[in-house]
């Protein structure tokens, strides 16, 4: 059974990812903040999947969620870097310190944790895929995203070194997932996001699209379509 771990996987396209992977038979490991949507997560993927509360600030948690899924279902085959946040649209020399410390924490910080804590053991199998979401604003920007867009850079630079360092066998992507209603959307396009698929839709073409990826999409900064 192949192996799915994943942050941010308690709503939006996390969520439909985590129901979709286990619908077509592999192990998924997903984890979020929380508690209510942890709660129906769990009811929904049932056994053998494992749902933990984790904050991807704190690397200690991210070490032991990802140990504790390490040792239920092996390395991943698919290790997903999708928890994010997006601050409420504001000119940048508008927007406080610590909402954007929070905003990197989580969009950058959150990554090199998740990274740091599984890359490990795939480079030991020899094998796996690490994907880390980035966005249209990771290669375009808009105004009063700036946070936003600056973390969403940093994940395509990132990820784009981090292909440069592995051996054969493993991948770096970083994913433009592209336009979808979801609530961070909806944060900063209001009522247009309706025009937009939703994550139920956006996951019917992303599941497949993730499934074939391969080692020799390493350092490609790739797009769902």
């Amino acid at each position: 059974m192949k192996h799915l771990l994943l942050t941010g996987a308690t709503r939006g396209l996390g969520r439909e990812l985590a129901l979709g992977f286990a619908k077509d038979g592999w192990a998924v490991s997903g984890c979020g903040t929380s508690a209510h949507a942890l709660d129906a997560l769990t009811t929904d993927l049932g056994d053998p999947h494992l749902v933990r509360e984790c904050d991807v600030t704190d690397c200690a948690a991210v070490e032991r969620f990802t140990d504790e899924a390490i040792a239920l279902h092996g390395p991943p085959d698919l290790l997903v870097a999708n928890a994010a946040i997006i601050n409420p649209p504001a000119p940048l020399w508008e927007i406080p310190p610590e909402e954007f410390a929070r905003l990197t924490a989580v969009n950058l910080n959150g990554v090199h944790h998740l990274i740091r804590a599984a890359l490990p053991a795939m480079i030991q199998r020899g094998s796996g895929i690490v994907v880390a979401l980035s966005s249209g604003w990771g290669r375009s920007t808009s105004p009063e995203v700036a946070p936003y867009c600056c973390s969403k850079w940093g994940i395509e630079g990132l990820m784009q070194a981090l292909a440069q360092e592995l051996p054969p066998g493993l991948a770096a992507i970083p994913l433009n997932p592209g336009i979808i209603d979801t609530d961070m959307l909806r944060t900063c396009f209001g009522a247009e996001s309706s025009g937009y698929p939703d994550a139920k839709q956006w996951a019917k073409t992303a599941i497949p699209f993730l499934q074939s990826l391969t080692a020799k999409h390493n350092g490609q900064p790739l797009t769902v379509a």
